[in-house]
């Protein structure tokens, strides 16, 4: 049987950890409200992940982490159509467009960031299936989880302290009386630009994310900064009716001993399993 559980009693990180300290081969499955992840590992260690509909297949991850160019993925799509990923890798090996490093940290770049995705999911049910490993013709690495559980633990709690910051997201921005002095002074990242240009009483926090397509934590840091340089602050949105402000996902929190003790039940079910 499966392990299962919710993420309002589960973390990622927490079960990132639980997986490490246990050995386990196999594949955590995420679902969420809107995407499904696939996380698997062998003997503990990172191997895969996939998020949604992201196509984890060699060429496109090599072309998202700028070892292609858009018209070297054009021609393998259309001329390597069923060249499996690791026959590609050896082609672009063998053809000396890149070498076997490349090739693997690539993937460790790519499948790093799937996992750093999920840190915040906050919502959703997971399972640890056994029996689920990669399609066969993927190439799969070997990445220790350390890192990533004290990465996903910093993000965890800066991700908490935004949403005591910006609670809702059903808010939306309007600029300061005079932005423009501070505008001058600042120096705004592509992202921050992006979202500077969706600033409008009728556009929520949330409409603005999603056309920037940003996910929480990201417009909340951007927010958030844009906030406390005095370039622009929280109103309710033109046309919105004052409403009662819903209860957020509360994110796990545990004393200390019951922590600790459902932490050792869950390694030892899980190593049971």
């Amino acid at each position: 049987m499966a392990l299962r559980g919710n993420l309002r009693d589960f973390t990622v990180t927490q079960l990132l950890n639980l997986i490490n300290l246990a050995h386990k081969t196999g594949t955590l499955v995420i679902e969420a409200p809107n995407e499904v992840a696939k996380v698997s590992f062998r003997d503990g260690k990172l191997s895969y992940a996939q998020i949604g509909q992201d196509d984890g297949h060699l060429a496109s991850i090599l072309h998202k982490t700028s070892r292609l160019t858009t018209g070297q993925l054009r021609a393998i799509q259309l001329r390597a159509t069923h060249v499996s990923d690791k026959e590609l890798g050896l082609l672009l090996i063998n053809a000396g467009h890149m070498t076997q490093d490349d090739i693997l940290s690539s993937l460790q770049s790519y499948f790093t960031d799937m996992v750093r995705r999920l840190f915040t999911w906050i919502e959703g049910s997971f399972r640890f299936e056994n029996d689920m490993m990669p399609p066969p013709d993927r190439i799969t690495v070997r990445l220790d989880l350390e890192n990533l559980i004290i990465e996903g633990a910093r993000q965890l709690r800066e991700f908490e302290q935004l949403q005591d910051e910006i609670p809702s997201l059903e808010m939306a921005l309007r600029f300061t009386e005079r932005p423009g002095s501070n505008l001058q002074k600042m120096n705004l990242s592509v992202e921050e630009w992006r979202v500077v240009s969706y600033i409008s009483p009728k556009n929520t926090i949330q409409q603005i994310a999603s056309a920037a397509k940003m996910g929480d934590m990201e417009i909340r840091r951007i927010v958030y900064g844009l906030i406390q340089a005095g370039l622009v602050e929280v109103v309710r949105p033109d046309g919105a009716a004052p409403v009662q402000e819903r209860a957020r996902p509360a994110i796990p929190v545990q004393n200390r001993e019951e922590q600790k003790s459902l932490v050792n039940r869950l390694i030892t079910r899980i190593r049971s399993i």
